[in-house]
């Protein structure tokens, strides 16, 4: 399995475009502007009373602001309190406690105003608590005293604090008490049981109390818990026990369930709009109850709802007025059931639809401020300029107040001030600060100028253009630096001057010129844009199924822009690799050496980038045989069967797919471990047969496609007990060694096959077709017994029967035997032959009667031998050859006969015991073939004009010679070839002289042998006639000559330099000249064939010295 991720730096600039949108209305601080509240305390304020508590109220403004503040509505004179300070440059109080004083002395409602000449900004109001982790009252808890399957509920009661603790429920040795369906813990932190058992029986229930704004935790004092059965009630304890303590006398029974929390059928709950809803029902009953929830008309919100507390507790999360409704738990158990109801309402504390947001005007502009908000029941708006309600104010002639807007005419730059709009219900309110600033200021770009910016192609591009002016400046975008302006939907062009090119190509790359204008002015500024390649994973890692110990291996080769610079890092399921040296990280994979278990997960090549981030996985699962079985058992055990089950163990992620089930007989064969039976991987359990008289053990071994598990350890023994024996001995045969006998042998019966003790074998035989009794001998536990004094080759009727002390097998079978044979009697006749070429005959015989044969007819052998050559009357030695054909076959074929030649052979029969006698030996005779070719051709004696010639007369004539065939011809020195010459040559020659030769010419010749039947293979030789005196003076002379031995020198380096040229040609596919050489070389017999595709040339270039003999 494998997935890859693709992260952009599209998503960041997104991001940073949102963030450039909010700045863009800032105003920069060189300007003036009323104050803005930057950081300010929460509205409930709990604080540590043992540390000094600091209030927060930063705020920014041209010129900066002053800050005061008043406590629970009236002015706090800072000045005249020394616990207090405010920090410089800083609306921050800093409340000094460490002296003595008491963190509740500082307790109320906090507001801070920051105030310049343009105006003043308020804080919301800050309740100042500090928290409260008070001690539990000491009280006297008396034993609780319970009958078994009777509910109750511990109560906790913890200590008002501030904020309320955590409830938990621990024993004196601090381990949490176990919860579960029975015992739970509810919301207000009671411990609800809702039957109890005896195992509730303890002293120390404690309740503990976590305050974690101090890091405190208190603790109640132990509680009791007695749980009497009544079964076990003695008079004694009964005597000592009310009526009251033992809720009475009867016996322990089971009871539906009843609500212990909340009481009664309905109830109602009234929750915020955002909060988490929690819902409770705690029952009691016996059996314990099981709580379902539903909502009455509706479903229950997917994917916010969740239960918890054993599903007592009903949990929705991030509520909203759709959440309104009837909730209904249903305690259930097998007495019957019970409900309640309870009425969910959702309020809400106001929220914001439109917050009033700053608003900059130049003078003689119209604006609007908004304050549009919600909550249940609807909140209630209200205005106030620099703190004040508007309604007493000054007044203003540019403003007009309309509900929950404020409109602006013909601002002057007295209209600057900061109103505040604040939207309250009966839950809480919201308060927010918007100023009006009017300014006349001309346009400026805040963007550096020359920035760059970086993205990947095909992912959005967002420039800059941060720009300041008032009036508002419009925006124009050019590309380069004479460029026509953007246009198009190709670009969005958004309000805070920020340039989107949706899909960025590497064409998007280049200088782009932000242009801000206004009544007052205008100016510019450039900014680069780079579009990159995107980093792509081209190779990424695969799905891997290793085997245990084997080595693993990862890729992940990239593709990346030149000028960014990956980062490659391997993760395994999330997390840093495992310190492990068998972890190899190369530059584009990742090895795991000698893989084990723990290796098994998914594992991710990430690669980052400046720009971008992309990923691939790929999962490793480790595979191994699988563990052996556990945990054998016999069970059902009878006579003949029982049944074996087992454990499977460890898969090790490959499926068992098959179970083997061997056995060990104590009794017979000790150590050694038979296959029984094998069954599906789904099956932990089979059905044995049994064998008697046998101690068996079994064990058993998982099968998956890595290979078999070890065996299991072995299964408790089972000894079987004795009986006849099922079956007799296997593969009885009767064959004779003799002629005069019958050896019988069998198969004997394994160890546990005797069923018993004292295992022999009856044996029994009778002549078939002869109405004789059977004979029967009772032998001991051996394989074999010999029948004496029977006739040769007769068929007989054989059993063989296991006994042993408790009785005999069932009836055997019979089988025909035969005895002894002896050798066959009588040749084969009319044994004929039909030469059909000169290395091929066919011979023919007749069948000899069966009963001659005295044995299995196994079938005829044909000797022949060359008793000598025609063509020579020499003897040599005679080298038999033998043939034979299987069966009641009476023909055959005697290949790889030699021409010209005379055969003798003769036929004999074949049984199992050996040979019969040879027929009379047949002659016959091959006709005449092709001679081989000479045995050698030397040419000597070179002179001007002459050759001599000697050859020796072929190795194999195959027939009478008739004479010799020369043909030559001359080569000149472009190794082209002349007219060809044929002379005849008689068969008793052995030498020839040829006369009238041209002088220093070379000769090609071509020579073979006939017979009557043809030409037999050829042999060549070539030899060159010798030069002229005279002329090779001449050339002697002309040898010795400076001008001569300059132009052979020249040749020499031309002929040089065209073998290289041919050198190169043939390297690069040419044909190479040799390739003519050849074919002026060609048998003349074939040179006709030049014209096809030349193999025959090509052959005849590796034999064209001499030919040796065939």
């Amino acid at each position: 399995m494998m997935k890859m991720k693709s992260i952009s730096a599209s998503k960041a600039s997104l991001v940073f475009f949102l963030c450039q949108m909010i700045s863009a209305l800032d105003v920069p601080l060189d300007l003036s502007q009323p104050p803005t509240i930057t950081q300010q305390s929460p509205k409930d304020y709990i604080v540590d009373p043992r540390e000094n508590i600091v209030i927060q109220c930063e705020a920014k403004g041209k010129p900066p602001p002053s800050f005061s503040w008043t406590r629970n509505g009236t002015h706090f004179d800072i000045d005249k309190d020394a616990q207090v300070t405010m920090k410089p440059n800083s609306g921050t109080l800093v409340v000094n406690i460490m002296n003595g004083v008491k963190a509740e002395a500082y307790e109320g409602v906090y507001q801070c105003t920051a105030r310049n000449e343009r105006g003043a900004a308020i804080s919301n109001n800050i309740v100042i608590r500090p928290s409260r982790s008070p001690l539990w009252t000491k009280e006297k808890l008396e034993p609780n005293h319970v009958r078994e399957g009777d509910s109750l509920v511990l109560n906790c009661r913890p200590p008002v604090g501030l904020p309320p603790p955590i409830i938990f429920w621990m024993d004196n040795a601090f381990q949490r008490l176990p919860q579960s369906e029975r015992v739970s813990q509810g919301l207000n932190g009671d411990l609800y049981f809702s039957n109890v058992q005896p195992e509730d029986t303890r002293e120390d229930y404690i309740c503990y109390a976590r305050f974690n704004h101090t890091q405190t935790i208190q603790q109640k004092q132990p509680i009791s818990v007695k749980v009497f059965s009544m079964d076990s009630l003695n008079d004694t304890i009964a005597a000592n026990l009310s009526d009251t303590d033992i809720y009475g006398a009867k016996p322990v029974t089971e009871r539906p369930p009843v609500l212990l929390t909340p009481t009664g059928s309905t109830s109602n709950k009234v929750e915020l709009r955002g909060n988490v809803l929690l819902l409770e029902c705690i029952a009691a009953g016996l059996p314990t109850p099981v709580i379902r929830w539903i909502k009455e008309g509706g479903e229950l919100p997917a994917n916010r709802t969740f239960f918890e507390n054993f599903k007592k507790t009903l949990k929705i999360v991030d509520v909203s007025e759709a959440d309104t409704g009837n909730y209904k738990c249903i305690a259930r158990n097998a007495l019957g059931s019970t409900h309640h109801v309870i009425s969910v309402t959702v309020k809400a504390a106001p929220y914001w639809i439109t917050a009033p947001r700053n608003l900059v005007l130049s003078p003689g502009e119209d604006g609007t401020l908004i304050c549009r908000a919600n909550g249940n029941p609807k909140p209630s708006i209200s205005w106030l300029t620099n703190g004040v309600p508007i309604a007493i104010a000054p007044e203003d002639p540019s403003r007009k107040v309309d509900g929950d807007t404020i409109i602006f005419s013909a601002v002057q730059e007295r209209s600057s001030a900061v109103y505040q709009c604040n939207a309250s219900n009966e839950y809480g309110y919201l308060l927010a600060n918007a100023f009006v600033n009017v300014l006349a200021e001309p346009p400026r770009i805040l963007t550096p100028t020359n920035k760059l910016y970086q993205v990947i192609a095909d992912s959005p591009a967002l420039i800059d253009c941060a720009y300041f002016g008032s009036p508002k400046p419009e925006i124009e975008w050019f590309k380069g630096v004479k460029g026509s302006i953007l246009r198009g939907n190709e670009y969005v062009f958004h309000d805070n001057g920020t340039l989107e090119i949706p899909v960025a190509q590497k064409d998007s790359t280049g200088t782009y010129t932000c242009v801000a204008r206004n009544k007052l002015g205008k100016t510019q500024n450039e900014v680069q844009l780079e579009v990159k390649d995107p980093t792509v994973i081209i190779k990424q890692p695969e799905y891997k199924v290793i085997q245990r110990s084997a080595q693993a291996s990862f890729e992940c080769v990239i593709k990346h822009d030149p000028t960014l610079m990956p980062t490659v890092i391997w993760l395994k399921d999330n997390n840093e690799l495992p310190d492990d040296e068998r972890f190899l990280v190369g530059k584009d994979n990742l090895t795991i050496m000698n893989v084990t278990d723990k290796d098994d997960g998914t594992y991710t090549c990430i690669v980052n980038t400046t720009l971008d981030s992309v990923s691939a996985s790929a999962v490793l699962t480790v595979v191994a045989r699988p563990n052996p079985p556990l945990d054998l058992e016999l069970t059902g055990q009878l006579e003949r069967s029982i049944e074996l089950s087992w454990v499977p163990g460890e898969e090790n992620n490959s499926p068992i797919t098959n179970f083997v089930i061997e056995y060990e007989d104590g009794l017979h064969e000790p150590g050694v471990w038979h296959y029984q039976t094998e069954v599906p991987g789904s099956q932990t359990t089979v059905q044995l047969k049994l064998s008697p008289y046998v101690n068996y053990s079994f064990r058993v071994i998982a099968v998956n496609e890595i290979g078999r598990s070890q065996p299991s350890e072995p299964s408790e023994q089972y000894l079987t007990k004795s009986a006849n024996p099922d079956e007799n001995p296997s593969n009885v045969q009767g064959i004779g060694s003799e002629p005069d006998n019958l050896v019988i042998t069998w198969e004997s019966l394994k160890g546990f096959q005797s069923n018993g003790p004292g295992l022999q074998y009856k044996v029994s035989w009778r002549q078939k077709d002869v109405d004789d009794e059977w004979t029967s001998v009772v032998v001991a536990n051996v394989s074999k017994y010999i029948v004496s004094g029977t006739p040769t080759f007769v068929p007989y009727e054989i059993k063989v029967q296991a006994l042993n002390d408790l009785g005999y097998a069932p009836e055997p079978s019979e089988v025909i035997g035969h005895s002894g044979e002896d050798l066959p009697m009588v040749a084969p006749g009319n044994v004929q032959v039909h030469v059909i070429n000169s290395t091929l005959a066919k011979v023919h015989w007749d069948p000899v009667p069966l009963k001659s044969v005295r044995g299995h007819l196994q079938g005829y052998k044909v000797y022949y031998w060359k008793v000598q050559s025609l063509s020579r009357r020499s003897k040599r030695h005679v080298e038999k050859k033998i043939l034979t054909f299987r069966g009641n076959k009476t023909f055959g074929m005697l290949p790889g006969l030699e021409p010209y030649s005379s055969y003798k052979l003769n036929v004999r029969v074949v049984n199992g015991k050996g040979e019969g006698p040879a027929s009379p030996d047949k002659v016959f005779k091959t006709p005449e073939g092709v001679p081989s070719s000479p045995s050698f051709l030397k040419i000597t004696n070179p002179t001007l004009d002459s050759l001599t010639l000697e050859w020796g007369s072929p190795t194999h004539p195959n027939g009478v010679l008739t004479s010799y065939i020369l043909k030559f011809q001359p080569i000149n020195n472009t190794h082209e070839l002349g007219p060809l010459v044929e002379i005849i040559i008689p068969a008793n020659e052995s030498s020839l002289i040829l006369k009238n030769l041209n002088y220093s010419t070379r000769y090609k010749f071509y020579f073979n042998a006939q017979t009557s039947v043809g030409s037999g293979s050829q042999i060549t030789e070539e030899a060159v006639t010798i030069m002229d005196e005279a002329m090779a003076s001449r050339q002697v002379d002309i040898a010795t000559q400076g001008w001569f031995i300059g132009l052979m020198c020249a040749v020499a380096l031309l002929i040089l330099i065209l073998l290289i040229v041919c050198f190169i040609r043939r390297n690069k596919g040419g044909k190479y000249p040799v390739k003519e050489k050849e074919d002026a070389h060609a048998d003349p017999e074939i040179q006709p064939m030049k014209e096809d595709d030349g193999t025959f040339g090509e052959y005849r270039l590796f034999s064209f010295v001499s030919s040796a003999p065939f």
